[in-house]
């Protein structure tokens, strides 16, 4: 784990988080499939036509509504509406050495913000199953902005909506092609792997001790 001095005496930075395989691990696929009736052929590549059409969702193109209906004939399921949403909010796990980062951070008055491709069938829900969302003083949501991550547009709104000087401000993500976009901006980087959360903890307390 990273010092604690590292965060105590640290100058105080902005943190830039993603969501998914950073704060919460996800499996579309395990929740989706209980949704197919039994008998119903090729249910993998059902649940990859429906995935294919969640950026629409997430950058605000398509209403919950909408989705749920056009999932749901695609996968040939007599589920509801509310049936599907429950499904595709059932596929979060707590990454819990990334939250007690988060709690550290926070409770040292660094600031906090989300940045997240995410649609409104997970928010707000997600924000009351996992109250901890609370250490994060700003979200930016995709389906709010209308624009996903890598598009340039939307660290561009994250920096003049909160004044982000980039050389200053910390970004942590999984996808190659959002950090890249991140470095582009001048954004401290660092591609998160779940399965490697020791690299970043030293990362952290690099950047933390020597204040670059």
């Amino acid at each position: 784990m990273y010092s604690e001095n590292s965060i105590l005496f640290s100058p105080k930075k902005t943190f830039l988080f993603d969501i998914g395989r950073v704060l919460l691990d996800f499996d579309f696929e395990s929740s989706l499939i209980r949704l197919i009736p039994k008998g119903i052929d090729k249910p993998d590549e059902r649940i990859k036509q429906v995935l294919q059409y969640k950026d629409a969702l997430e950058c605000g193109q398509t209403s919950p509504v909408y989705f749920a209906d056009l999932a749901l004939r695609v996968l040939e399921s007599e589920a509801t509406t509310e049936q599907f949403y429950q499904a595709w909010r059932q596929i979060f796990t707590v990454n819990e050495l990334m939250w007690h980062c988060v709690r550290k951070l926070a409770n040292n008055n660094h600031s906090l913000i989300l940045i997240s491709n995410i649609n409104a069938i997970h928010c707000p829900w997600i924000f009351t199953t996992y109250p901890e969302f609370s250490y994060f003083e700003h979200k930016i949501l995709s389906f709010e902005v209308g624009t996903l991550k890598p598009e340039p547009a939307i660290y561009q709104y994250a920096i003049n909506q909160y004044q982000l000087n980039p050389a200053e401000t910390i970004y942590i993500d999984d996808q190659l092609q959002n950090i890249a976009t991140g470095q582009e901006f001048g954004f401290q980087c660092w591609q998160y792997n779940l399965n490697q959360h020791e690299a970043f903890e030293a990362w952290l307390t690099e950047i933390l001790t020597t204040g670059q």
